[in-house]
């Protein structure tokens, strides 16, 4: 099987997102939050959460292969740079391989100049 095309998931992670991610996953850091510690924080300003970013990876092979992303996909990903809301985040998985049936892609994702947020390999066996 070849390696079929994966479009590719652009979102916005604005600070209403990651405010909404920090509740619903039970985040309490600060660091993530516009709070005094985000701006005396390592970044000076509120970063959004890692997950947030590479979710668009994990949501470009879904469209691509719904249960079998679910069933059998993994991600193996380096972070690269921190994402600084509001952020408009593209995710990219790139054909690279088909070995006896596990298909693998090269993954990026990056903000609006092109910066790689993060990059990996994703695998799924269709």
């Amino acid at each position: 099987m070849t390696a079929p095309e994966v479009a590719p998931v652009t979102r916005v992670i604005d600070q209403a997102r990651v405010d909404a991610y920090a509740r619903h996953g039970k985040d309490p850091n600060p660091i993530h939050r516009e709070t005094p510690e985000a701006y005396a924080g390592p970044f000076g300003k509120p970063v959004a959460h890692g997950m947030l970013v590479l979710a668009l990876a994990s949501e470009a092979m879904a469209g691509a292969f719904g249960r079998a992303w679910a069933e059998s996909g993994t991600l193996k990903i380096r972070w690269r740079s921190p994402a600084f809301p509001p952020v408009k985040v593209t995710a990219r998985c790139t054909p690279k391989s088909d070995a006896g049936g596990l298909l693998t892609y090269d993954v990026v994702c990056e903000d609006e100049a092109g910066e790689p947020l993060l990059t990996g390999t994703a695998t799924v066996r269709p």
